[in-house]
């Protein structure tokens, strides 16, 4: 069967990008003294907006080797996220090391294409195979992931590069941080061809006036105190490895986080926003919301998450303050970055208009009866 890659709902797809051969990893490796070429391709990932797999190398060992295209990473692009890495690792945090090939570089281009290697991580891939938005299988994943994130925070601090110059697929937090959002979005898109162009035959500044600028509304006192950080911006249960120690007489399984991946999102944002975006990636199933109904909602996964976290970093009173309202325009950033995509890379029309609907929609869902519900539950438990 050909490879296949997650789609825009719950069902598998032809991917946009051609998959990893093994050819052309053992090039690309070769350039890498720790691998040295690639004995075997073990692993190809299904997630949609590059390629990449896992590769048993020549000199013993597996990497993981991520290909884009130039237009959605470039090399400077690879490096904004690679120095961020490097800060962490330098702080001790638990995410991977990215290689250097025989020059030093930490990304290298061929043709159209740019490519990255990292080590493989610590832990196990629990979650390897899990779509967009699904939850969390145990309360105890999200308060570990919650603690994680926290620790995470705790690495980033003293890492100041200003936020990433504008590219497909990033999700910082600058929309709503403005104090015109409808200004800020208008210079979001002017400089992004693709995206002024289908936003120019849609009514959203109407669906933003409805939808977002409430939440903005009682999100803006808050956001002078809120301290600028890099944050990761996809702390989804698949970006994380796991594992669990046997502990106490009664050898009660400890699942902590070993490893977290895939900082392709980050830039410049807040902790609370990266918090946010957690709570909004693992406790609804955004996917399924419309059959599920209330069972596409897990409140309980979203307190575990906030505990666990504020085991490690109290949040501030008005961090606890913004934090329902951000949950509600976190997205944001990357979904209008996602209509860039599909408009000015991939060519799909029908992609771009389920991005957009991520942009209205999301948000929308918290003025719903069952999302106010959910604001209601974390605002009682933030107090």
């Amino acid at each position: 069967m050909s490879h296949l890659v997650h789609g825009m709902s719950t069902e598998n797809v032809a991917p946009d990008w051609p998959a990893l051969t093994l050819d052309e990893v053992d090039a690309a490796l070769r350039r890498y003294p720790q691998a040295g070429g690639a004995q075997a391709l073990t692993w190809r990932s299904p997630r949609p907006l590059s390629a990449a797999g896992l590769v048993e190398t020549a000199r013993g060992g597996s990497v993981f080797v991520k290909r884009h295209h130039w237009r959605v990473r470039s090399l400077d692009g690879l490096h904004e996220e690679h120095a961020f890495l490097a800060h962490l690792r330098r702080r001790g945090a638990a995410v991977v090391e990215v290689l250097t090939d025989e020059e030093g570089r930490t990304a290298v281009g061929d043709g159209e294409w740019t490519y990255e290697v990292h080590t493989v991580g610590d832990g196990e891939d629990l979650y390897r195979e899990a779509i967009s938005w699904s939850p969390f299988t145990q309360l105890s994943h999200a308060h570990a992931a919650g603690r994680a994130l926290a620790e995470l925070h705790e690495a980033a601090h003293g890492y100041a590069a200003p936020p990433r110059a504008p590219r497909q697929l990033t999700a910082g937090f600058s929309i709503f941080a403005a104090d015109d959002p409808i200004a800020a979005v208008d210079q979001y898109a002017a400089m992004r061809p693709a995206l002024a162009e289908d936003l120019s035959g849609r009514s959203w500044r109407e669906d933003v006036r409805r939808w977002h600028l409430p939440h903005h509304d009682r999100l803006r006192p808050q956001l002078a105190t809120l301290e600028p950080l890099w944050t990761h911006n996809d702390f989804h249960a698949s970006n994380l490895l796991w594992n669990a120690a046997a502990v106490s007489a009664a050898q009660v399984a400890t699942v902590q986080v070993a490893t977290v991946l895939d900082f392709g999102l980050c830039d410049r944002a807040f902790a609370v926003h990266d918090l946010a975006t957690a709570i909004e990636r693992n406790a609804v199933e955004w996917l399924t919301i419309d059959e599920m109904g209330d069972r596409a909602v897990h409140a309980d996964a979203a307190l575990a998450l906030v505990d666990g976290y504020q085991q490690i970093r109290k949040l501030t009173e008005s961090e606890r303050a913004a934090l329902p309202d951000l949950l509600a325009l976190c997205h944001a950033d990357y979904a209008l970055s996602e209509i860039d995509y599909f408009r000015g890379v991939t060519g799909s029309a029908q992609n771009a208009e389920l991005a957009y609907r991520y942009f209205v929609d999301h948000t929308a869902w918290f003025s719903s009866p069952g999302g106010v519900r959910f604001l209601d539950r974390l605002r009682l438990h933030l107090a």
